[in-house]
């Protein structure tokens, strides 16, 4: 029976799935009850999708050894290939109850409540699993699969910190996971570099060809994504859903080739995917923008953020509450009381400090940062919350210390710098003799805790008319649940706006820190000029290279902004103003924008 066995698993794993059947019927003929051969011939019918088959033979093992946690789990595996989660989840408890030490149950347990969009079970259930076997590389990557559902890219990173020391993988399966979990977490680089490797051995795999076109268009590879959609899209055994997946691709791609009237026609003629495709309405707002139709664009930004917060709710219900703030705040308030008593620390001064980028959304915070990008004595990044994962250090060690940040001491505050400058060098290659640039727009609420680490750091706030930033966010779905909540509605994003403004001007106010207002549509009617300023202000020498900052953005591998369309573009006027078009809409929010739009001084009537 062993030799028959083997024979049976060999023809199995050399792909000959119809003669390890016949194989298996053959011996079962002379063993009926045989455990082995039943599991290895569910297995030949799981193969060949003939899943009812497998399922009853699957129930009868599970039924008739119901200690067997393998056979449970197996059982559990087909019931959620044809649907049935419910039973599913239940044969997997029963699979983790016998044998708690499994790890393969519990990421099939995570992996079912993921497809039920029950982000934060699943993500438990599959660091669980990683808890169980740390080298599993399928765990972890699913793992941090289900941290990007839940927005802790934190946990994310963390899962796939090795990831290069899996490689190669030896599995084409595990791999495109993993490049689909890099595109998740923001790392399109990363990614496009494993999907490349992947089409060498799969050139005709449409799924992956798809993700590889997506990376591309996102990494300004425009012609290669061109390219790699079209030959999807000419396949003959294409499916409907890749179909789709593509042309919202090519309406991208023909919207950044200036024909918006063209992504029009494709976005509505292939229509959304599903009942909860928030993403084509999204597009459909922008192109309808583009074309001028802002009535039709309102439209389809109302329906996207309708449909984007049912999507939300699973991972961040607590952003979507009636009672929820306008936009959710998680760094610590520090009052002028407090303040004045923080104890006087030693402290980098400006050149070893970062210099900041900051500002509401969409305000212009990425256009400044490639500026300052170009420059060969500075070196930024891609947004990152640097400041979110040093306040959960603390929060970890004691809450109470975010209520009042004059208990850090110098070793505090020296240890705190030293993770930050860490989880910098983890993202990028530190060039020697430059200073960094870190540009995150929402930075601008964790002044009081940047102000206790570098408190001769500079600041550049980026500020615009604030209808065409609030109008600007509307039309983005932003990755951050919180700031997605605050988009839900023109009101909503107002009063973000103005709160989040005006604890910053609060805050400067007694941080007294070295601000320089960067104003976006004098940036964009004096370019020159400006970055001058820029330059006089950060004491740089040549300021010539930030004049030609397109280029430079153009030669990057990968801008991970919402703008990075736009920023490899020159400055120009196209954003100004944009928000006079849906004045109707803008009506009833005036009042809560005036203190702001009277502190910038922006004026509100109907430009001549």
């Amino acid at each position: 029976m062993t030799n028959t066995l083997s024979t049976i698993v060999e023809a199995i794993q050399a792909g000959q799935v119809l003669q390890a059947e016949q194989q298996c019927r053959m011996a079962l003929a002379e063993v009926p009850d045989d455990e082995n051969l039943l599991v290895l011939l569910a297995t030949c019918l799981q193969q060949q999708q003939r899943l009812p088959e497998a399922m009853a033979i699957l129930a009868d093992l599970a039924r008739l050894h119901p200690l067997n946690s393998v056979h449970w789990l197996n059982y559990g595996v087909v019931l959620a290939s044809v649907g049935d989660l419910g039973e599913a989840e239940k044969a997997y408890l029963k699979a983790i109850h016998l044998d708690p030490r499994n790890p393969i149950s519990r990421v099939r347990q995570g992996l079912l409540l993921l497809e039920r969009r029950d982000y934060l079970a699943a993500r438990n259930a599959l660091l669980d699993a990683v808890a169980l076997d740390k080298s599993s590389v399928w765990a972890r990557i699913q793992a941090a699969r289900a941290c990007c559902a839940c927005q802790d890219l934190g946990g994310a990173d963390e899962m796939l910190k090795p990831w290069r020391s899996w490689l190669p993988l030896n599995n084409d399966a595990l791999q495109l996971d993993l490049a689909q979990v890099l595109v998740l977490k923001g790392d399109v680089p990363e990614a496009t570099e494993l999907l490349e490797d992947f089409a060498v051995r799969q050139p005709g795999h449409l799924e992956a060809k798809v993700l590889l076109a997506t990376a591309y268009e996102r990494s300004n590879r425009l012609a290669d994504a061109q390219t790699l959609a079209e030959s999807v899209v000419n396949t003959a055994d294409v499916t409907d859903v890749q179909r789709n997946e593509v042309d919202h691709l090519l309406a991208t791609l023909m919207l950044r080739r200036k024909d918006p009237k063209g992504a029009r026609d494709i976005l509505e003629r292939c229509g959304p995917q599903g009942d909860d495709d928030y993403a084509h309405f999204f597009a459909l707002g922008t192109v309808c923008d583009k074309t001028g139709d802002a009535e039709a664009a309102m439209q389809a930004f109302k329906v996207a953020h309708r449909l984007e917060a049912v999507e939300r709710h699973f991972d961040s219900p607590e952003f979507f509450t009636p009672d929820a703030p306008a936009l959710h705040v998680a760094a610590p308030r520090v009052s002028a009381e407090q303040y004045h008593r923080w104890p006087q620390l030693i402290a980098p001064d400006t050149k070893d400090s970062p210099i900041f980028v900051v500002g509401f959304p969409r305000s212009g915070t990425t256009l400044l940062e490639q500026m300052l990008d170009a420059h060969p004595g500075l070196q930024s990044m891609d947004e990152n919350p640097f400041f979110n994962t040093l306040s959960d250090v603390l929060r970890r060690h004691d809450p109470r210390i975010l209520e009042d940040l004059s208990v850090l001491r110098q070793y505090d505050c020296d240890e705190l710098r030293k993770l930050y400058h860490t989880m910098v060098g983890e993202r990028i290659e530190r060039r020697p003799d430059t200073r960094l640039v870190d540009k995150n727009p929402l930075n601008m609420q964790w002044l009081g805790m940047i102000h206790r680490l570098f408190p001769a750091a500079k600041y550049i706030l980026a500020v615009r008319h604030p209808c065409d930033v609030i109008l600007s966010c509307y039309m983005q779905s932003f990755r951050a649940s919180s700031l997605a909540a605050a988009c839900g509605s023109l009101e909503r994003l107002a009063h973000a706006y103005v709160e989040t403004m005006q604890n910053w001007l609060a805050e400067v106010e007694y941080f007294k820190p070295a601000v320089m207002v960067s104003r976006y549509e004098d940036l964009v009617a004096n370019f020159p000029q400006q970055v001058a300023r820029i330059a006089s202000f950060l004491e740089l020498d040549d300021a010539s290279a930030m004049l030609s900052f397109d280029q430079h953005a153009r030669n990057k591998a990968f801008i991970g902004t919402p703008s990075y369309s736009q920023v490899i573009e020159p400055v120009n006027r196209k954003g100004l103003g944009r928000w006079q078009n849906y004045r109707r809409h803008f009506e009833p929010v005036l009042p809560i924008l005036e203190p702001m739009l009277q502190h910038w001084g922006y004026a509100t009537e109907v430009a001549s």
